[in-house]
């Protein structure tokens, strides 16, 4: 399980970042911010802010699909955040502040994955665009957030036996795994999202950043938008 929690950091983060690094030489030619779009950097800030912290455009566009949408991400982060008390000797008090809070955030990040999925079902336009891998990253998640809901109020894990072996992975100093099945499902399941997630459609999250319909702006008739590229193309051509 070590080795495979390694493979997948060392997958996620060389994958990641090739993304990434893919996404930021890609050449937008166009101005095509989506209107009504922001004249200035401030207000484009503003509507990334907007969009990745309140999903505004798919708050316009489906009520449902938001509110799906809202409710497994918010359980996510508040999950994330109840999650780094396993990465911490001592955990910082602002973690544990958040402890409560996050005992919900599991439960939201399944009820907006079943409503997302139920989406993929039963909306015929949605059911057919929807394609196996979709299906199959719902049930991915779907499962870390059942699991980890059966380890909080069905079966027990030895949470400090847990906590040595995620620490342990961080010092290279390998500790035993902890014995349960949620927490092999748990873990297992993880371990898979982050082998994945650089060559799926969960890029979206780092992705947004990268649109030029969001982070344009919309300045085409005070200025002259010229690539990179296409500014060397033309001191190339022959004058005269």
């Amino acid at each position: 399980m070590a080795l495979l929690f390694y493979l997948a950091a060392l997958v996620f983060a060389l994958g990641l970042a090739y993304r990434l690094a893919i996404y930021a030489r890609t050449p937008a030619p166009l101005k095509i911010p989506t209107t009504p779009a922001p004249t200035t950097q401030r207000g484009v800030v503003w509507r990334m802010f907007r969009e990745v912290v309140f999903f505004e455009s798919l708050f316009k566009g489906n009520l449902w699909t938001w509110a799906f949408g809202m409710a497994f991400h918010l359980g996510l982060a508040l999950e994330t955040v109840r999650h780094l008390r396993y990465f911490f000797s001592s955990v910082p008090e602002w973690v544990t502040l958040v402890q409560p809070f996050g005992l919900y955030g599991g439960m939201l990040m399944v009820v907006g994955l079943g409503g997302l999925w139920g989406r993929r079902i039963l909306v015929p336009r949605i059911r057919y665009i929807s394609t196996p891998s979709d299906h199959l990253m719902l049930v991915l998640l779907l499962t870390i957030g059942f699991s980890g809901l059966t380890m909080k109020y069905l079966v027990r894990p030895d949470i400090l036996a847990v906590k040595e072996f995620i620490l342990g992975l961080l010092r290279f100093d390998v500790q035993p795994f902890p014995a349960g099945f949620p927490v092999f499902i748990h873990l297992s399941m993880v371990a898979l999202l982050l082998l994945i997630f650089p060559f799926s459609k969960l890029l979206h999250a780092p992705g947004v950043f990268f649109s030029p319909t969001r982070n344009q702006v919309d300045d085409s008739r005070e200025h002259r938008h010229i690539v990179a590229w296409a500014t060397s193309m033309e001191s190339e051509k022959p004058h005269g």
